[in-house]
């Protein structure tokens, strides 16, 4: 998932820089949106992980 998210932010940097700012900005949102997605799943597996042992 945090592939994904990488892969859309470079997106929305290349398409910022030939001036498209409409898929730029859609680009970022998605990567914000999975980059917290991710996190909240990293979270959950260490506190999962925790509480195992």
């Amino acid at each position: 998932m945090l592939r994904y998210a990488v892969v859309f932010f470079i997106i929305a940097i290349i398409a910022a820089v030939l001036g498209f700012g409409g898929i730029a900005a859609g680009a970022a949102g998605i990567a914000k949106i999975l980059f917290i997605v991710f996190l909240v799943l990293a979270v959950a597996s260490l506190i999962g992980g925790a509480l195992r042992k």
